[in-house]
């Protein structure tokens, strides 16, 4: 059971709404490597992770990708809360206006909805977990990226917590792969398992 406290993670407070940026800062929710798939993938992962250290810490992480969605959402929130139809037409807002108004959905800055089809979860420990590894790197990319385009310090302060977690989660991830590969032998680890080896294929 998770217990929710009722408070973001970092503090979200935005002084001047613009719907141009929310539309760039959006993709961190439903984008191709945003916090959504983030946590679905870890809370997936998690079920067959066969060691409860990795297993801890993917359910950790799952969580808190989970209060990054609520950090997302609220930037978002406050980028487009009482904006005029003027400053919508302006901004280029409109076409996600016309199917949302100013309601939050997971959706990609190119305009693609969310997928769960950006994320795996096939259960075998390194797959998972270097795919992990991989999607905080891309996270980050994409946080650099926001950063770059932002012109709002308070939008740009709360991306720069969000990027600096994904940095930590890289690490955490890199380290639950050593420790997987430490355990794993020659019963689970298909690099060493003969069942594996294509030579002893029957024809």
């Amino acid at each position: 059971m998770f217990a929710y406290e009722k408070k973001l993670q970092y503090p979200v407070s935005i002084k001047r709404p613009n719907a141009k940026l929310a539309k760039v800062v959006i993709t961190q929710l439903g984008g191709p490597d945003g916090e959504l798939g983030a946590s679905l993938r870890y809370l997936s992962q998690r079920y067959t992770a066969p060691y409860s250290q990795v297993k801890g810490l993917l359910t950790d992480i799952g969580v808190e990708e989970l209060s990054h969605v609520e950090m997302i959402s609220t930037i978002v929130y406050q980028l487009t809360k009482d904006l005029s139809i003027d400053e919508i037409k302006k901004s280029g807002f409109d076409t996600y206006f016309v199917d949302h108004t100013t309601g939050i959905y997971p959706i990609a800055a190119s305009g693609v909805p969310f997928s769960a089809s950006i994320f795996q979860s096939c259960g075998d420990i390194l797959t998972d977990l270097t795919e992990d590894m991989a999607a905080e790197q891309k996270a980050r990319t994409t946080y650099d990226n926001i950063l770059r385009l932002s012109d709002d310090p308070d939008v740009s302060d709360a991306i720069r917590f969000l990027r600096q977690r994904e940095i930590i989660h890289f690490q955490r991830f890199g380290e639950a792969l050593r420790l997987a590969q430490e355990k794993l032998n020659s019963k689970n680890f298909y690099a060493f398992n003969p069942e594996f080896d294509g030579r002893n294929n029957k024809r």
